[in-house]
């Protein structure tokens, strides 16, 4: 096996322990062959090598990025079949929320078995962060720590699922934030649900943890079906159309 070939299978090997995730950037010819050993040269043929295969991207003037190993199953604009539907079908919100109650439950649960002492500081660092945010506004911090979860799980396929599913699950969290966040009871107990996941996840407690995440989609769930019930106007979309990338708008 050529030396190229043998980096870009290194290369590959970071990616599918979830060393590199979905949208991650590749670090630099220079800091690669400085980590790896070999020179820049070889570095950039088996970048060249990935990049034949789909693995990686390169966007012209910021770098390589790992590629989404599941293709997106649809752009978030006014003509995706899935956003006619989840603009026309009101229970298309909780077919997306069951996704992700069984998705993350799952993370959630290998998160707890096997995080590495740098997952665990990276999902510490994402809560904090969290619980400095003000919950009105927490989108960001709230996805956050929820990805680092997520790639604390180190099964790539899962991480690659959950990330094609995005852009449709951004929108769910538009939902619980707008609908729940603004209610102090609601607030409170996604307050603790994440505390109990968290909690779960460093002790490693695996089936806790996957319980936590399970109760917690389930409750914003459950939660918004009940306003509903009560005559309430569930606002499902962002006030203004535009990407909820663009307005910073992240998972739970």
């Amino acid at each position: 096996m050529a030396i190229s070939q043998e980096i870009s299978y290194r290369l590959e090997r970071l990616i599918l322990d979830g060393g590199l995730a979905p949208g991650q950037k590749i670090p630099s010819e220079r800091q690669l062959s400085t980590r790896l050993g070999v020179s820049r040269s070889v570095i950039r043929e088996a970048l060249h090598e990935l990049q034949g295969r789909g693995v990686i991207e390169t966007r012209h003037g910021k770098g390589s990025f790992v590629a989404s190993m599941v293709p997106e199953p649809e752009e978030l604009n006014e003509q995706s079949p899935l956003m006619h539907l989840y603009e026309g079908h009101p229970r298309t919100l909780y077919d997306l929320l069951e996704v992700r109650e069984q998705l993350e439950g799952q993370a959630a649960y290998l998160a707890a078995q096997r995080a590495t002492s740098l997952d665990k500081h990276r999902i510490s660092k994402a809560f904090r962060a969290l619980e400095e945010t003000d919950p009105l506004s927490n989108a960001r911090p709230d996805h956050n720590f929820h990805q680092a979860i997520v790639e604390a799980s180190h099964n790539p396929v899962l991480v690659h699922v959950l990330s094609s599913l995005k852009n449709m699950m951004l929108m769910t969290v538009h939902a619980s934030v707008v609908n729940l966040n603004p209610r102090q009871e609601m607030r409170g107990q996604i307050i603790r649900q994440h505390k109990q996941l968290y909690n779960a996840i460093l002790a490693g407690k695996a089936n806790a943890a996957q319980k936590a995440a399970v109760a917690h989609v389930r409750f914003v769930s459950n939660a918004m079906k009940k306003l509903e019930m009560e005559g309430r106007e569930v606002i499902r979309m962002p006030a203004m159309k535009t990407s909820p990338d663009q307005q910073h708008l992240t998972s739970l």
